[in-house]
């Protein structure tokens, strides 16, 4: 004799669960690991001695939630300097608690120089609240001035890819930077001249507290540059000598990406268009899996990556949901109970009106939960393509296994799951005019499947009640289940 359709569903569901738990830890752990393995010591080493007269340079430091994210985007962009043929050394200025195989794997496969250092005490840091909290050590940046064996750098924020060679920029003065906003400068890329001098006379203004806008390193570098706007453009002398003062570099040199939203294309027309940068809210930062086709640049970003680094260290991690979500199916299928049974499993007593109100609510939630918890745990610095369809099998394994649990019909469910496949067809879609027809299209796509939606809540609560109706979804404890008048035949 069989368990009770309903023990055998809550068994099921528990089982999953338990898979879930595990599958998540190992999510995050793959994220964690080079911080789990200790901290480097890598004053010890040392630099390697530079190669070039001149740099290109990035800083890393370590206590957001983001900070592998940013490692792998650091690594990504210093490659992608390699491939367009800077002719430069690659520096990073990395905090002191940076992972040790990180920094190894910075300078030994990707061939930086890596120099360590300790984090600049920030006097602003009350000023930050909330999310910008993770900005306090960005002033981390201002160790640029201190790199005097080379006489220009340019410094660079994670979240840049470069279309082309940039090394002109080595030809500038004493302090360039790109005005993406009519009033202030962006710090995402700048190139200086390191000295001591000037490292030295920006602690003594940290010390005293000079106004800072932000907090951060913008704000503060704004305030030690206030005339920038009246400088003139730079322009690269075509002999190639090196120029003296500050400028103001070309907008090319910093296209912000919402520029290409408007017509989907790039036309930039101050100077070359040979960078892109992304200072927009973080988690539209194209390095992680759900940018694209949201924002159809996130793919650019993964190109450089798929070329330059790929995807090995989250390949674990992809193959064991999978593995999970595959179980998941096969198990679901393999315990759906008999539809017979229940048509004809009838009881007198009813069930309250407030279990029937906890099954109904506990239905819906799980089906919230089927589609919200594969989002989480996919790794988030994988490729667009295997991320969203990774998160559409977890999404319709789990709504396999909330369709059996309930008894609810498994179209009616998963119409949600055809509705955001086609969303991602019209985002994706790559011959539009324009951004505006193509947010006209996501619009017009979202009204038209809005209905289909609606029928299908409908259909589900539908379902809930005629299935409470039938059968008490609840055996009462010890009571074994009842031997129904079909189940008589044999």
């Amino acid at each position: 004799m069989g368990w009770p359709p309903a023990a055998r569903r809550w068994v099921v569901l528990a089982a999953c669960a338990a898979a879930w738990l595990v599958v998540a830890g190992a999510g995050a752990g793959a994220e964690e690991q080079g911080r789990e393995r200790g901290v480097v010591a890598a004053h010890a080493q040392g630099p390697p001695q530079r190669r070039h007269r001149h740099a290109y340079a990035a800083m890393m430091y370590m206590g957001t939630p983001r900070d592998y994210e940013f490692y792998v985007a650091v690594r990504v962009m210093m490659r992608s300097l390699a491939r367009v043929g800077a002719d430069a050394d690659r520096v990073l200025i990395a905090s002191a608690d940076v992972p040790a195989d990180w920094v190894r794997a910075m300078r030994e496969e990707d061939g930086m120089r890596v120099v360590v250092v300790e984090n600049l005490k920030n006097p602003y840091e009350s000023n930050l609240g909330g999310i910008n909290r993770r900005f306090k050590l960005t002033l981390n940046k201002l160790y640029a001035w201190t790199l005097v064996d080379y006489e220009r750098v340019i410094m660079i924020d994670s979240d840049n890819i470069f279309l082309q060679n940039t090394d002109e920029l080595f030809q500038c003065g004493q302090f360039c930077a790109v005005f993406i906003n009519p009033c202030y400068f962006h710090t995402g890329l700048f190139v200086l001249q390191p000295s001591m001098d000037v490292f030295k006379g920006m602690l003594h203004d940290l010390e005293i507290g000079r106004a800072n806008s932000d907090g951060a390193d913008q704000g503060f570098l704004v305030g030690c540059y206030p005339d920038l706007l009246d400088k003139p453009m730079f322009h690269p002398p075509e002999n190639g000598t090196k120029l003296n003062g500050t400028y103001r570099l070309p907008l090319g040199y910093q296209m912000d990406a919402s520029y290409y939203y408007l017509k989907l294309h790039w036309h930039v027309p101050c100077g070359p268009n040979s960078v892109i940068t992304f200072p927009s809210a973080p988690w539209f930062k194209p390095w992680y899996w759900w940018s694209w086709p949201i924002l159809p640049l996130g793919l650019s970003w993964h190109k450089q990556r798929w070329d330059d680094l790929g995807y090995a260290a989250e390949m674990p991690v992809i193959l064991m949901e999978v593995l999970m979500y595959a179980i998941i199916i096969t198990i679901t299928r393999l315990a759906k109970p008999g539809m017979a049974k229940l048509c004809y499993n009838r009881r007198s007593e009813k069930q309250s009106a407030m279990v029937h109100g906890l099954i109904k609510m506990s239905a819906i939630v799980a089906i919230v939960v089927a589609y919200t918890i594969p989002f989480f745990i996919i790794p988030r610095t994988v490729h667009p393509i295997m991320g969203w369809s990774l998160y559409l099998f977890g999404a319709f394994a789990l709504g396999v296994l909330v369709s059996n649990t309930f008894l609810l019909p498994l179209l009616a469910v998963l119409t949600t799951w055809l509705a955001i496949v086609g969303m991602l067809l019209v985002m994706a879609f790559p011959w539009y005019h324009g951004g505006i027809v193509r947010v006209l299209a996501i619009f017009g796509y979202a009204f038209c499947s809005s209905p289909f939606l609606w029928a299908s809540v409908v259909r589900v609560m539908d379902s809930l009640q005629n299935m409470l109706e039938r059968e008490p979804f609840f055996t009462r404890l010890g009571e074994p289940a009842p031997e129904t008048e079909f189940s008589k035949l044999y």
